[in-house]
């Protein structure tokens, strides 16, 4: 748990350079406010955006409390193994995103993931993933809010539950004004903040334990050893001792399960691309989020490694496991002890930019997913849009009070990684394997698409449960690499055996939402106009962004 109370020592020059942060982002609101005037202005900014600003925001959205403090915590913990969330657990999901999915979901001019779900398996299934979607939306806009709250509390030494309420009324007040655009430009805002404020940490951090040696010669000197120098096989992080099952679990539990689960089929980051204003824009866009995806490892993980190593209670609790402080602290305390005023508040406007990202991205896919596949499809249809416009900001204010409540579940969580992995094995696991299986096999039938949701989320919550009580001895985050697994396979197992007990759709009705069944001509982005060039074709970047992953497992492994 964060530490309680004030432990940064601003003066009024990191103070002046948070509110002119403030006055920016409140002002981004506030001009995108002008521009909404539908639904679809408010929950998809019209789908008008360039391939650079949501390509930005697509990699801002993520870079919340998972990317802040849950991988530098992650980094004190285990060190280099934490790479894999990026390198494996990152990347080639966003690459097939954008060159695989995309086309299906811009192409089919669907609002949102679940309503995907509702033309390719029907009412059911669209119903389960928008209330599992939800209600996963705001467990970890709960997360960002907590850890939002904590750098108030760390900087003024409010009471927890005041800063709780303070930082939920500034993410409201943008994201319920200008809707989706006011948070993408906000996060476009925030990545560069967040950049500004990591990498001087980083390099500040590496000159005083002595370079990139003297990193490697404390670690190894250190508790875990110089198994945490390189990224394989991270026995420690999986909880395997077998250095195969290690790498077993990483490539599929964590590879391809989750990573594919969260990139592919989670509205959050979806949502971004959908906003595109092209075809080829919309595939573009977690394409060149890959590219800082893949570097932001070294200005995250790397200040976790040297908290580890540099900050004494930081070392004491690595040790021990006692302390006033833990691994989530690990940022905050290389603040407080290596940034002189002034950077200092430069810093903190980017982990408050962070975690402002995170919490946005959650309110603005729930609000949309709520609104239009909950609300508008099963509770009051047929209303004027300017009803629903007016609900989504309705539902935005609802849900940041559900996220005040949900904020003290993540406040008991030593390393914050352990239970936003968790929340992916329920959620997202079962629904890529439904997601994955649909779209290439058209003799899946409705009724296996809410039936292996379901089935999959149970695994997932099964095996949760055994390793609560003991019954599977998986230490680190192991147990929710196995939930994951447990839960693709038994929705793909359960999903086969209903479908051929059931009757499928007919093959009409799949053209767009099934690979072999959708013309090919229609999965292809334009080369012309805005979108001609080399450098604006998707499969093109692809490439070059997979080379380069590949070549930074070989040199980092």
């Amino acid at each position: 748990m964060l530490a309680q109370g004030q432990l940064l020592d601003a003066n009024g020059v990191d103070y002046a350079l948070l509110a002119l942060y403030f006055v920016f982002v409140l002002g981004i609101g506030y001009l995108a406010k002008r521009a909404v005037s539908t639904s679809l202005d408010f929950f998809l900014s019209g789908r008008s955006l360039p391939a650079w600003v949501t390509g930005l925001a697509f990699i801002s959205a993520n870079l919340g409390a998972v990317e802040i403090i849950g991988m530098s915590a992650n980094g004190a913990e285990y060190g280099m193994p934490t790479m894999h969330y990026f390198w494996i657990g990152a990347v080639p999901a966003m690459l097939f995103l954008g060159v695989v999915m995309m086309p299906f979901y811009y192409g089919s001019k669907v609002r949102s993931v679940p309503e995907f779900m509702l033309r390719r398996f029907g009412k059911a299934a669209h119903l389960v993933n928008g209330l599992s979607f939800a209600l996963a939306q705001v467990l970890i806009a709960g997360v960002n809010l907590y850890l939002l709250a904590s750098i108030v509390n760390a900087l003024l030494g409010w009471p927890l539950w005041v800063s709780l309420l303070v930082a939920a009324a500034v993410v409201l007040s943008y994201t319920a004004l200008g809707g989706l655009s006011a948070a993408i430009y906000n996060e476009v805002l925030q990545f560069f903040v967040i950049v500004a404020a990591l990498a001087p940490l980083t390099i500040v951090g590496l000159m005083k334990v002595g370079g990139v040696q003297g990193l490697i010669d404390k670690v190894s000197a250190g508790t875990g050893g110089a198994e945490q120098l390189t990224a394989w096989p991270g026995t420690e992080l999986t909880g395997f001792s077998n250095n195969f099952l290690s790498a077993v679990g990483l490539v599929f539990g964590l590879g391809f399960v989750l990573s594919f689960g969260y990139w592919t089929t989670n509205f959050v980051e979806v949502q971004r691309a959908m906003a595109s204003k092209s075809m080829s824009a919309a595939q573009r866009t977690p394409i060149i989020g890959a590219f800082p995806k893949m570097f932001i490892p070294f200005i995250v993980i790397i200040p976790g490694m040297i908290a580890a190593v540099l900050i004494p209670e930081m070392t004491q609790y690595k040790a021990t496991g006692e302390g006033p402080y833990d691994y989530n602290d690990a940022i905050l305390l290389m603040m407080r002890d290596l940034l002189p005023n002034g950077i200092l508040g430069i810093a903190l406007a980017g982990l408050l930019a962070s975690f402002m990202a995170g919490m946005a991205a959650n309110l603005s896919s729930f609000n949309t997913v709520f609104t239009y596949d909950i609300w508008q499809s099963y509770i009051v249809r047929n209303k004027p849009d300017s009803y629903y416009l007016k609900m989504g900001r309705w539902v935005t204010v609802g849900a940041t009070l559900v996220a005040v409540g949900t904020a003290f579940i993540a406040s008991g969580y030593a390393n914050l990684m352990d239970y936003l992995q968790q929340l992916f094995s329920f959620f997202n696991a079962p629904l890529f394997a439904t997601f994955i299986l649909g779209m290439f096999w058209k003799r899946m039938t409705p009724h296996a698409g809410w039936s292996g949701l379901v089935f999959g989320t149970a695994s997932a919550v099964a095996v949760f449960v055994m390793s609560e009580t003991g019954v599977l001895d998986l230490p680190g985050q192991g147990a929710s690499f196995v939930a994951a697994g447990a839960a693709f396979v038994v929705d793909i197992v359960v999903s086969v055996a209903v479908s051929l007990a059931t009757r499928p759709k007919a093959e009409a009705e799949l053209t767009g939402l099934v690979w072999g069944l959708t013309p090919r001509e229609s999965l292809r982005a334009s080369t012309t106009g805005e979108d001609a060039g080399w450098y604006r074709r998707p499969g093109l970047l692809a490439g070059i962004a997979l080379i380069l992953i590949i070549a930074l497992n070989i040199i980092f492994g």
